[in-house]
């Protein structure tokens, strides 16, 4: 329902679009910190020469580029060839993040500013690899609605993982009106005849760095998952079904994000993209290309209409990504994919949710002419007290469980398994009584990283993180998350819809929220 013709999977979900990150807590890590490595460390990769740090027995490389910058006249092009450097390059910080508008003050979400540049395709690595050794790679897509964030939060710290027997990889990659701006001009000069998705072509560049270099790091390339979360999973969903990513991963995890809508075509963007050089008064490509990074951004944020996302643009998606799925054209690889319960409390402002059972149902048909009275049936509504979670439950269902459900069943018609989730947990926070599940709360348990939440976690929570990391990591090693120890997590299949529960209780279950989920999907 992503950009489709139905207003709530439209109109809705555009209203959400500058809410959808990749973690609650979205601090920079420490830029020094850990023991410099011997010089019997130091690696030769592409480029040259470069060290890093170590931290709880664990090798951290930061910062290391894998493209080009993509500044003046490769400003909107595809990612180019790493630019070699001199004598040996230090790994103790993070590079920049790529050009982005903070948050506001006040939101969940908001974190300090880092270092902005728009040279910030760089990417970090955690190994604990001994050499020679080849372990499983899992390469993290971050999220934050394709026009916020950076591989350098704090949460993705990925030694936890690394000291579970993989290579953790994290990226940055061109964001907003650098990262999905189509134009014209720019589809004109593509030999490609493409433009637009450059955000996409850079976690392409990211993932052939990591087949070309990541066994330097102990990592096995033959052996690569990409995970993400929100506009991560959106990528990971794209990457998956996008031909340019054969044989770069394979296996493939998709959290809280899935793109099986209406995908915006590239004669749309390109009008859009028309619009914004309107705005800035640029009457050339090389106008565009000459003005600020700062001041593009800050303009694409004031444009009413101008979406960030990926585009059908014939080369890196050559269709919709529904139909290549419906045809069985993805990259047909393992996935596990999956949402939160509570998905739409960190997203959705409190003043926009309607209080009474007359405003909801107002607010319903108005998305769904003729159609309000239908949806009393799958999300009944007794009096006002039940409105406000009512409306949120149709908001998750509509941008996150249908979209993880139907990723889920399309896998499952091919050869590869699917493996579904749902999260159930309340991480400790503050306001953990309304926030519940929210968007992003899963990301820390993944990472082992559950200090990051501002109160102090319980043993429910270090037996939910230890659990999870487990799952991931087996998926990374072996493409089935099952193993010793772990509750049995059954393989999808479309008739019973076996998924797992992952929160205080970890269980499996069937059938999750089919009769809403079908209702939608014939909403489409």
């Amino acid at each position: 329902m992503k950009g489709g013709k139905t207003a709530m999977g439209g109109s809705w979900r555009a209203l959400l679009l500058s809410g959808l990150v990749a973690a609650m807590i979205l601090m920079p890590g420490p830029r020094h910190g850990g023991l410099a490595l011997a010089t019997g460390d130091e690696l030769t990769i592409e480029g040259g020469k470069v060290s890093g740090v170590l931290q709880d027995g664990v090798r951290v490389y930061k910062g290391i580029p894998y493209a080009a910058p993509p500044v003046g006249e490769l400003r909107w092009k595809p990612p180019q060839p790493v630019v070699r450097w001199e004598g040996v390059r230090s790994g103790s910080e993070y590079g920049p993040d790529c050009p982005q508008a903070p948050y506001p003050r006040g939101s969940i979400f908001y974190s300090a500013p880092r270092q902005q540049s728009e040279d910030c395709l760089c990417l970090n690595v955690w190994t604990a690899a001994r050499a020679g050794e080849k372990r499983p790679v899992m390469v993290w897509i971050h999220g934050g609605a394709l026009t916020r964030g950076s591989g350098a939060a704090a949460t993705y710290d990925g030694r936890v993982l690394a000291q579970k027997g993989v290579v953790v990889v994290t990226i940055n990659y061109r964001l907003g009106v650098l990262g999905y701006f189509a134009h014209p001009e720019l589809t004109a000069e593509s030999p490609r005849r493409s433009s637009g998705n450059y955000g996409v072509l850079d976690q392409l560049a990211a993932l052939n760095w990591v087949s070309r270099n990541i066994a330097a790091f102990g990592g096995d390339s033959s052996k690569v998952t990409i995970f993400g979360e929100s506009a991560g999973a959106w990528s990971v969903n794209a990457l998956v079904a996008s031909p340019l990513g054969r044989g770069l991963f394979h296996r493939a995890i998709g959290q809280s994000g899935g793109s099986f809508g209406a995908g915006v075509s590239l004669a749309a963007a390109e009008r859009m993209g028309a619009g914004l050089a309107k705005r800035v008064k640029a009457e050339s490509l090389a106008a565009l290309r000459g003005l600020p990074a700062e001041g593009l951004v800050e303009a694409a944020g004031g444009l009413a209409g101008l979406r960030t996302t990926t585009i059908v643009d014939g080369w890196v998606l050559p269709e919709e990504i529904r139909a290549i799925f419906a045809r069985g054209r993805q990259n047909d690889v393992p996935v596990i994919v999956g949402s939160n319960a509570n998905e739409m409390t960190s997203l959705t402002a409190p003043a926009t949710i309607p209080q009474t059972i007359d405003a909801y149902r107002q607010r319903v048909e108005s998305q769904y002419p003729g159609r309000g009275t239908e949806f009393d049936r799958f999300y009944p509504v007794a009096g006002d007290e039940a409105v406000p979670d009512a409306y949120l439950d149709i908001m998750r269902d509509v941008t996150f469980t249908v979209q993880m459900r139907t990723w889920a069943r399309m896998t499952a018609t091919g050869r590869s398994k699917a493996f579904w989730y749902y999260f159930t947990h309340s991480p400790p926070i503050p306001n953990s009584k309304y926030m519940r599940a929210f968007h992003a709360a899963e990301i820390a348990y993944v990472f082992g990283n559950i200090n990051r939440f501002g109160l102090s976690p319980r043993d429910t929570d270090r037996r939910l993180s230890e659990t999870m990391a487990g799952y991931w990591v087996n998926f990374a090693k072996t493409g089935d998350p099952n193993g010793p120890g772990l509750p049995a997590w059954p393989v999808y299949n479309t008739t019973d819809d076996h998924y797992l529960e992952l929160g205080p209780v970890i269980r499996p279950g069937k059938r999750l929220l089919r009769d809403q989920l079908d209702f939608l999907e014939k909403l489409r």
